[in-house]
C-alpha cells in the first residue's frame, strides 16, 4: 500500500498534529494563526510549515499549496477556518476531519475543542467521543469514516472530558490515516 502525503491544517497546539507525524507521511503543516503550536511542533519534526489566511486569499492559496505538496490526503485536526469552496472540490474525498463528539450531536460553526464538551456536560449526555469525518462545505456533516464512544463519568468536568477524548482521537486518527486506501490519483 502506497503511504498518502499527508498535508495537516491547525490553528492551535498541535497535539493530534504531533501524534499524526509520528504515525504518517506528514509533508506539510498548514495554520491560520502563525503563534501556533502546531508551526513549533512541526519545526520539531523538520516537517515544513505554512501560514495561510492572516494576510493571504485562503482558498486560492490553499490550494495552491496542496497542489505543490503533492497531497494525497488533507487531515484537519483542530482547524478552526473553514476550508474553501475551490479547496474542497479539488480534494472532494481527501479532505478529513476530527471532531470531539459523537456526530451529529454537538457539530457545526462554532462547536469545537472544550465549547465541545461543555456543550456535552450542559445536555447531560451520557456519552460523548471522536468522529472522523469527510469535510464538506457545510461544517461537520460529511460522511462519517468512523467513530468511537467516550463515557461520561458522573463528576466529569470539560478538562477531564477533554483528556480522555483527545487520546482517543490521537489513536482514531493515526488508525484511519494508517488504513487510508490511496490508489495513485483521486
Amino acid at each position: 500500500m502506497i503511504s498518502p502525503r499527508i498535508v495537516v491544517l491547525a490553528s492551535g497546539e498541535g497535539t493530534t498534529l504531533q501524534a499524526i507525524m509520528k504515525a504518517g507521511n506528514v509533508v506539510l503543516v498548514i495554520s491560520n494563526n502563525s503563534d501556533s503550536g502546531a508551526l513549533r511542533r512541526a519545526r520539531q519534526f523538520n516537517v515544513p510549515g505554512i501560514v495561510v489566511g492572516e494576510t493571504t486569499q485562503p482558498d486560492l492559496d490553499m490550494l495552491a499549496i496542496l497542489e505543490s505538496s503533492g497531497a494525497d490526503l488533507v487531515v484537519l485536526a483542530g482547524y478552526l477556518q473553514k476550508v474553501g469552496k475551490l479547496t474542497l472540490k479539488a480534494y472532494q474525498g481527501r479532505i478529513i476531519n476530527t471532531h470531539p463528539s459523537l456526530l451529529p450531536k454537538h457539530g457545526g460553526k462554532g462547536m469545537y475543542g472544550r465549547r465541545v464538551h461543555q456543550a456535552v456536560l450542559d445536555s447531560g449526555d451520557t456519552e460523548t467521543g471522536v468522529t472522523i469525518h469527510h469535510v464538506t462545505n457545510d461544517y461537520d456533516t460529511g460522511v462519517i469514516i468512523a467513530q468511537c464512544v467516550v463515557p461520561v463519568i458522573p463528576g466529569d468536568t470539560v478538562t477531564s472530558i477533554e483528556e480522555r477524548v483527545k487520546k482517543v482521537e490521537k489513536r482514531m486518527i493515526c488508525e484511519v490515516i494508517q488504513n487510508w486506501q490511496y490508489a495513485g490519483g483521486n
